[in-house]
Parts: structure tokens; sequence; C-alpha cells
């Protein structure tokens, strides 16, 4: 998923609207060009207000994030990249500036962990030793799905042209975080590995479902974001 797409789509979808609020009978602020940032990313967001109680609105967020994964006997280094995109329908239920929201988002998102050797000359997998040299490189990958629906609740302002601030909460129902299978780069992934590799293809699938089990809990991921923006 390229940045550049994200954008592109944000700003055609910004140039629809402005010709529909030029075509517009009455005075009221509708369209708001802006910034969001927060759990999903920082990126662009384009806004439309419909009517009093209707909206659009879609964004573009982008984000990386490093942190250590200990699974086991075994610390991952991890990297964390946050690039998603999507529409959401805002129903202002009072007529003002608070929503509630929903919408789908194209999920980019994707995290990989490069582990280290324990005392940088073994590795203990699944409570075998291997040497640095049998593993090489072991490192692990996430596989997420495409697309997932969002619900939040916020405020996004009312209709009056100008500075206009924003916040929402709620959650990304990406289902569950599934871990590729574990890839080495060292002699046992020869053609002809030696004999301490035997047990290491079911240790490295043990190794993949005990990392799945830490990261369980990532089947909702939390959208907390807030906005600035210009209303015209």
């Amino acid at each position: 998923m390229k940045r550049s797409t994200f954008i592109a789509a944000l700003w055609a979808t910004a140039v629809i609207s402005l010709s529909s609020v030029a075509n517009a009978q009455d005075t009221d602020a509708r369209l708001k060009l802006g910034i969001t940032a927060g759990t999903l990313g920082i990126g662009p967001e384009v806004s439309y207000r419909i009517s009093e109680r209707l909206g659009v609105r879609g964004n573009a967020t982008f984000l990386s994030i490093s942190r250590d994964i200990d699974s086991d006997d075994i610390t991952y280094d991890g990297k964390v990249k946050l690039q998603s995109g999507g529409v959401m329908l805002d129903v202002y239920p009072f007529g003002g500036g608070f929503r509630v929201s929903g919408g789908l988002r194209i999920n980019g998102n994707k995290a990989r962990g490069i582990a280290s050797p324990n005392s940088g000359t073994s590795y203990t997998i699944n409570g075998t030793t291997y040497s640095a040299t049998d593993i090489g490189t072991l490192r692990a990958d996430t596989d997420i799905k495409n697309v997932a629906p969002a619900l939040t609740l916020g405020y996004g302002g009312g209709l009056s042209n100008g500075l206009v601030f924003g916040v929402e909460a709620g959650a990304l129902f990406q289902g569950s975080v599934k871990i590729k299978p574990l890839t080495i780069t060292g002699v046992c992934a020869g053609a002809s590995p030696p004999p301490t590799c035997a047990t290491l293809t079911a240790d490295l699938d043990a190794e993949r479902r005990s990392v799945n089990d830490d990261i369980d809990g990532y089947k909702v991921y939390p959208i907390l974001q807030l906005s600035v923006g210009y209303r015209f």
C-alpha cells in the first residue's frame, strides 16, 4: 500500500466536495481539510458535512513504532509499521458536534520481529539450543486482514466557518494477527542441514504458536485520534 495512493484519493474527494460546496444554496461551511493524529498514526483528513445530521470523512494515517517482544527464551526486535486509510460515515444525532461514526479501513498495518541469539552465541527454541551459525537471523512477520471495520464516538464541530478541533475514540476490528512461518538464514536453512537441525522445523512451528499466543489480544485495535482543520 503506497502513501501516495491514499493522499491522491483524499484530494480527489476534496475536489469533488469543493464542487458540491460551490453549488450549495446555503451558507453553511461543509468542507473541512485537516490533519489527524493518534493511535492509527498521523496523516491528512478530509470531511464533508452532507447535512446537519450526516457527514462523510476520509483519512490516511502512517506511523512507525519500535518495540521489543519477549516470547519464551527469545527477544525480538519488533518494528510496527502503521499505514491505513478509510472512509467513515458520521452521524450527528443532535445536529451539533457530537458524532457516532462507522466505516471501513484498508488495513496495511504490518509488523516484523528479528531475534538476537542468547548471549550472542546460541538460540533456545522450544527448549532446544541451536548455535547462532545454525539459525543465522530468525525472523517473524505478521499477516493481518486487508480490510477492517471501525466504530467510534467523537466530536467533530458544527457547521461554522473557521478552525475546528476534533476527537474520536473507538476500535478497529482487525481480527487475529497471525504470525507467518518463521524464517532463518543459517546453515539449517540450506539444502543439506547438519543433524543438529533435525527437530528445527517442529521447534520453529512451536515458537510461531507461542508468539501468536503473545499477540492474541490485538484482535481489536484501539482508536484514539485528535484532529485539527479548517472548515470552509
